[in-house]
């Protein structure tokens, strides 16, 4: 399966069907494909060949969704680009990955502008809005050609590439394959209830998560309703007016939303699935999510080179077999999915036996094809056999993962290991913590010091020795922080992950400053 495939697959199911939905717009399956045979048309008339590199640069926007099956349709590679990055990342990452054509919204106009000396390797530039300068509107371009129906075939399987983060160095580009795509939605829709046509939310952006997902819901001919930016209220009515019945948000969105005025009066029951992942949730936010917002919340584990579905919770597993909430697992990210395996590793490349602690290992068809141009990394992240995810982690008796921590975050204090997630769990139980971050930081009798850094919900305070106390009381004095500092908000990643190192970087400049 191409990327283009899960379009035709909707419009075999009714193309006059609503395919992308923003405001009050429709294009249907038939209007999408048309867009896609148009963009086919005239990549192939810029000179683009398949196999070349092709990235979208714009924010949550139908066209520029829909441009992104013209792509696979011209048997290209499409590059997600991160609107929210700095004009520096991006012009890297476009030049990395040897982009030929690069198609962006006219509100990053400037950032184009600024990044086209730094691209030699780009033979179009389309604006899809408007016409700029040094690049013609999309209807411009495609003036002349016909939407007659046209496949180029791939000269291989890679369907996309993916930067990685960036937070610990330059991006690297995850190679994923149509395979990999396909074994993500067969897992996807194995392990979450789909009944009926969907109608997906989309409000996170469509650059990460929340696009793949996507994929499935086309391949039942659903509905992609797609929000231009994040706004709760906006968000909420939506579910309600347009019978959403699938939804992605981050926990720091979920977070937020928990204390929205308007979602107990916003009608919830279409809703069958509403997946948290990409950042580790509160096991006590959870709870409250599953009271406030209902049975439907569902997990989903994986990283840019395994994605979105390494290990799945779907909604049942939330409860007990008596209809109570599954206290004693809503720490877990699930159980492993059905294609994939996964284990746990020491250093020496040895698996684990369940209950023990080690780095999560996955491998089975979800697993990248590598790092593009990077057989140094790729080689590194796939040793002995399997791909090493950086995260440690743990297997209960029941095939449950636990994620105890990034390996990166591990703090060591007194001789113990503390891992720094555990910490925040205990943290977010607090009433007044909306978010928090824990990090060591260098200490004379200890080694590292265990340093929690707060976000408290609006209008509230907390006392540093009560916190000290609230953790200590939960899980020993080994784990508990040393020092609690309260910041008004944490560093957060454009996909709104706690950036940890930001923020072990600040406390250790203050720690530095006379």
């Amino acid at each position: 399966m191409r990327l283009v495939d899960y379009l035709d697959k909707g419009a075999q199911q009714g193309a006059d069907s609503p395919c992308l939905t923003m405001g009050d717009a429709d294009l249907s399956y038939g209007q999408v494909q048309r867009i896609s045979w148009r963009v086919a048309r005239g990549l192939q008339r810029a000179g683009i060949q398949p196999g070349d590199k092709m990235a979208v640069l714009s924010s949550n926007d139908a066209l520029a969704f829909a441009t992104v099956f013209g792509i696979s349709r011209a048997g290209g590679v499409w590059c997600p680009i991160n609107p929210r990055n700095e004009a520096s990342e991006n012009a890297f990452v476009l030049d990395a990955f040897d982009c030929a054509c690069l198609v962006f919204h006219s509100n990053y106009a400037p950032m184009v502008e600024q990044m086209r000396a730094q691209l030699p390797k780009l033979k179009a530039l389309v604006c899809l809005d408007q016409r700029q300068v040094f690049a013609p509107a999309m209807d411009e371009w495609l003036d002349g050609l016909d939407d007659a129906p046209i496949d180029i075939a791939p000269p291989d399987d890679v369907a996309m590439i993916a930067g990685t983060g960036g937070t610990t160095g330059q991006p690297k580009g995850v190679m994923l394959s149509g395979g990999n795509l396909e074994a993500m939605s067969a897992l996807t829709l194995m392990g979450y209830p789909f009944e009926g046509r969907p109608v997906y939310l989309a409000l996170a952006p469509l650059t990460h998560a929340a696009g793949v997902l996507c994929l499935p819901v086309m391949a039942l001919g659903g509905r992609v309703v797609i929000m231009p930016k994040p706004d709760l209220s906006e968000f909420l009515a939506l579910i309600e007016r347009r019978r959403v019945t699938h939804t992605f948000l981050p926990p720091t969105l979920i977070y937020m939303l928990l204390q929205h005025p308007e979602l107990a009066q916003t009608k919830r029951d279409s809703l069958q699935c509403f997946w948290y992942g990409a950042a580790p949730m509160s096991a006590a936010r959870l709870e409250e999510a599953l009271d406030k917002i209902g049975p439907v919340m569902a997990q989903l584990f994986g990283q840019t080179e395994a994605p979105m579905m390494v290990s799945m919770m779907p909604p049942r597993d939330h409860f007990n077999a008596d209809g109570s909430v599954a206290r004693q697992r809503l720490a877990s990210a699930g159980r492993p999915g059905p294609l994939v395996q996964v284990g746990i590793m020491n250093g020496e490349g040895a698996l684990l036996p369940t209950g023990e602690s080690g780095e999560i290992v996955v491998r089975g068809s979800l697993v990248m094809r590598g790092y593009y141009k990077d057989p140094k990394a790729t080689q590194e992240a796939s040793r002995h056999g399997w791909h090493h995810t950086g995260d440690i982690g743990y297997l209960d008796a029941d095939g449950f993962l636990y994620i105890v921590d990034r390996a990166k975050d591990m703090i060591i204090s007194g001789g113990f290991n503390v891992y720094s997630a555990e910490v925040e769990q205990v943290l977010m139980q607090h009433p007044d913590v909306q978010d928090s971050a824990v990090v060591g930081l260098p200490d004379e009798k200890w080694g590292e010091r265990v340093v929690a850094v707060l976000q408290l919900h609006a209008g509230r305070s907390v006392d540093a020795e009560a916190i000290k106390t609230f953790v200590k009381s939960r899980i020993g004095s080994v784990k508990a922080p040393k020092q609690v500092e309260v910041w008004a908000d944490l560093p957060r990643s454009k996909v709104g992950k706690v950036l940890k190192k930001e923020v072990r970087a600040s406390l250790l400049q203050k720690l530095q400053s006379p």
